[in-house]
């Protein structure tokens, strides 16, 4: 099926995708950094490459604004 979609509007930003993650999950020497954070969120190109960490959701989509970027939260 090839149906043209117009649900989203064109922009000139680009995606960026915001994703909790634990912690636990990171390096030992970015876990050193963190402090007493259990999660994080992650800035991500649609690639995958990780742009940025910071603490909570609302930073990381105020960041990716304040960059010209559309951020898009991930589950």
């Amino acid at each position: 099926m090839d149906v043209k979609f117009e649900g989203l509007p064109e922009t000139e930003q680009s995606i960026v995708y915001v994703r909790p993650v634990p912690v636990a999950d990171l390096p030992a020497e970015v876990q050193a950094q963190i402090g007493g954070l259990t999660t994080v969120y992650s800035v991500n190109r649609p690639d995958g490459e990780r742009l940025a960490l910071v603490a909570d959701r609302k930073l990381a989509f105020a960041l990716a604004r304040q960059h010209d970027l559309a951020p898009v939260n991930v589950h």
